[in-house]
């Protein structure tokens, strides 16, 4: 397996440096992570996945190596992935999961190369005023500093028990959890 020493970076369109890993060899194959990972989550599956493919593991903007913009715009998450496809030189398969899967399934619907995409675990809910108000809750707790809150609510958001939550919340994920908010 050949795995690059220190991750490559791409230019998105509006200039974010966005991060990623290549390793192994073969088809290409694109893996998005979720909301509340960078590209190490996916360490077991490209490591797997590397014998038969070159697998590119990628930081989506804000998360570790890459950078980040101060306004999100999923349209900008979008470009940020087709830099990563273009990176790679051809027209690769896809992996989103979770968030990254709605984020690859956006992507598609906005022509962005893909031979096939496979999502896990999209995030999708049929009540738009939900999605409003969740918007507004997140963007007044990340302005007022309180990324453990954003979190929490977050969570709380995707259907997870307050049991659940207690649970994360003493595990050794926590704290890169509330570094990415």
């Amino acid at each position: 397996m050949q795995t690059e020493q220190s991750p490559a970076v791409v230019q998105s369109r509006d200039g974010t440096t966005i991060a990623y890993e290549r390793s192994g060899a073969g088809p290409a194959v694109v893996l998005v992570a979720g909301a509340f990972c960078d590209r190490g989550w996916f360490d077991s599956l490209a490591a797997a996945l590397a014998a038969d493919f070159t697998v590119y593991s990628y930081d989506r903007r804000g998360r570790g190596d890459s950078g980040d913009s101060r306004a999100f715009s999923i349209d900008a998450e979008v470009e940020d992935l087709r830099a990563v496809v273009a990176a790679t030189g051809e027209t690769p398969l896809v992996y989103g999961l979770s968030s990254g899967a709605a984020l690859a399934l956006e992507a598609a619907a906005q022509a962005v190369p893909m031979r096939k995409l496979a999502v896990y675990e999209a995030p999708y809910m049929d009540d738009d005023q939900r999605d409003e108000t969740a918007q507004s809750d997140l963007e007044r707790l990340i302005a007022a500093g309180d990324r453990e809150g954003a979190v929490t609510r977050f969570l709380d958001l995707t259907g997870a028990s307050p049991e659940m939550v207690d649970e994360i919340k003493r595990s050794a994920d926590w704290p890169d959890m509330c570094a990415i908010a």
